[in-house]
């Protein structure tokens, strides 16, 4: 029986527009379901293309439609709030989104939630992906790839999170196809300079990583990864 509270809720961030949001969101929910958790997954916003929406819904299709598992979508390619502006999608607030997803959470035990872009890419007037971290008050990971240039992006994130008083953030490393040097210092350099932090590192999963028959395979290969990220103790 599904729970008439919100449970807890994830909240999948990044440092931008294709750090690997959409994979690690769509791996911890195949992980979780496959567990038997009683876990959905939305991403309130999209623009240009649902096919990120998609994936999750296909993920879950028995239990939420598309319209559900994406409420707001938007035609054009360009951060929500910027989109709306052009009259290419609807102005959503703070307060609908918030309420899509507080719906959502009282439907399940684990509700992940992915973002769009950054954390201060603007989804409405005057609020962004940080302003319904801050509201929820929930857990959130911050994905980045490991490459050059992770460094400075991971720790504006991070550091602006921790500024709005953001709890449980955890950091999670996505592999590139073809390494560079950064990609062999950078874990260990954010791990100290964001101390207490947790940070967590994916390989590299393929070109197919983004499929749902990808996200099937790659669950497997990365279970234990997922399993520390989630911390089932605490589940």
């Amino acid at each position: 029986m599904r729970s008439c509270f919100v449970g807890r809720i994830l909240f999948i961030t990044g440092t931008g527009t294709g750090a690997g949001k959409t994979v690690l969101t769509a791996l911890l929910l195949r992980h979780l379901r496959r567990k038997g958790r009683d876990a959905l997954a939305v991403k309130p916003f999209c623009s240009g293309s649902r096919d990120d929406a998609r994936l999750l819904q296909r993920l879950q299709k028995e239990d939420l439609t598309l319209a559900e598992t994406n409420p707001f979508c938007f035609k054009l390619p360009l951060a929500p709030w910027v989109a709306a502006g052009m009259g290419r999608g609807p102005r959503i607030s703070l307060r609908q989104a918030l309420r899509e997803i507080q719906r959502l959470g009282k439907r399940c035990e684990i509700l992940l939630v992915e973002g769009s872009g950054g954390v201060l890419a603007p989804l409405g007037q005057h609020y962004a992906a940080a302003q319904i971290i801050s509201h929820l008050r929930c857990e959130t990971v911050i994905v980045t790839r490991n490459c050059l240039g992770a460094i400075n992006h991971t720790l504006l994130t991070a550091k602006y999170l921790q500024s709005i008083g953001a709890k449980g953030l955890k950091i999670v490393m996505m592999s590139e196809k073809g390494p560079d040097l950064a990609s062999h210092s950078n874990i260990n350099a954010i791990c100290e300079l964001l101390p207490g932090i947790p940070v967590f590192s994916l390989p590299y999963l393929g070109g197919k990583a983004s499929k749902l028959r990808g996200v099937k395979k790659s669950e497997k290969k990365v279970k234990k990864t997922l399993a520390q990220i989630l911390g089932h103790d605490n589940l």
